[in-house]
């Protein structure tokens, strides 16, 4: 699944075509993707101006005037492409090859700016796990964002924060660091690598970094400073591009390339002065990697 940093990412690319501009055209070309189309989903947005696109999480939020908000998940494999009335995209360069085939274009909608300029923005997706909602109001209402926690970037999360939200809870680090009703859009690569950068283990009681104390607090400050360093990190690279995932212009992120401890299991620990190996375990199913020597 996409993260955060890959959805973000996603959005700073659509957000110069789509903000602003006027919905001459939408077309939903099968009934659903994961869950069925919204009823009437081209009528209510044709002709209608976006005028936000946001973020919560790892969904899109697409914002026309007066409403419906379009709540959007990439699934395994969705992406946004971008093309012109010419037929090239905007602009970009592929390092991984996707799915062009017109069979996986599912969505296309016709944009025309606030400056005359036409373009398509097409979203693909050949697992169909993705899909496109309404929201009527406010979005953090609708069930697929309420309950949501805290968004991992700004400075909103800080080690106070962190520790309330962990205090008294006996599951593992890391799982505790996954649960979406604690921190919004952290997922699998990312809470490891953040726990790296923090030298703290994944198995421990998360608890723990919640208790009394100076030690408590300066391990629940400095997990807090990690998650929003390498997610910051991360966005700014352009996500970590992992296997279907790409960019609206069809270039890919290159923070794959900076993991510390996320697929290099059996790899020397780049911590200075440790002199340990990253190991990979199993977690509730997924993979996780660590080093037991300098993470705690």
């Amino acid at each position: 699944m996409p993260e955060l940093p890959e959805v973000e990412t996603v959005r700073r690319g659509l957000q110069p075509v789509l903000e602003g501009a006027r919905l001459v055209g939408v077309e939903a070309r099968r009934p659903d993707l994961r869950f069925p189309f919204p009823e009437n989903f081209s009528a209510r947005l044709t002709g209608k101006t976006i005028t936000a696109l946001g973020r919560r999480a790892k969904y899109l939020t697409i914002h026309v005037e007066g409403g419906p908000v379009l709540i959007c998940h990439l699934g395994m494999s969705g992406s946004f492409r971008i093309e012109t009335p010419d037929g090239s995209e905007i602009p970009g360069v592929f390092h991984h090859e996707r799915s062009k085939s017109a069979a996986h274009d599912h969505v296309v909608f016709d944009v025309v700016s606030a400056g005359g300029a036409r373009s398509r923005v097409i979203f693909n997706d050949p697992r169909r796990f993705g899909f496109m909602l309404f929201a009527e109001g406010t979005p953090d209402t609708h069930p697929m964002l309420a309950g949501l926690g805290v968004e991992p970037t700004g400075n909103t999360l800080d080690g106070v924060l962190l520790a309330s939200l962990l205090e008294g809870r006996r599951s593992p680090l890391k799982a505790a660091l996954l649960d979406q009703r604690l921190i919004a859009g952290l997922g699998n690569i990312y809470v490891s690598e953040a726990l790296w950068r923090a030298g703290l283990s994944p198995l421990r009681e998360s608890g723990t970094i919640a208790k009394a104390g100076k030690k408590a607090a300066a391990q629940s400050e400095r997990l807090a400073g990690a998650i929003r360093s390498v997610i910051a990190d991360a966005i700014a690279a352009g996500g970590s591009s992992l296997r279907d995932y790409v960019q609206t212009d069809g270039s890919l992120g290159y923070f794959q390339h900076s993991f510390a401890v996320y697929d290099r299991e059996g790899e020397p620990c780049s911590t200075p002065g440790c002199g340990g190996h990253i190991e990979r375990i199993v977690q509730s199913g997924r993979s996780t990697f660590y080093c037991r020597t300098c993470q705690r």
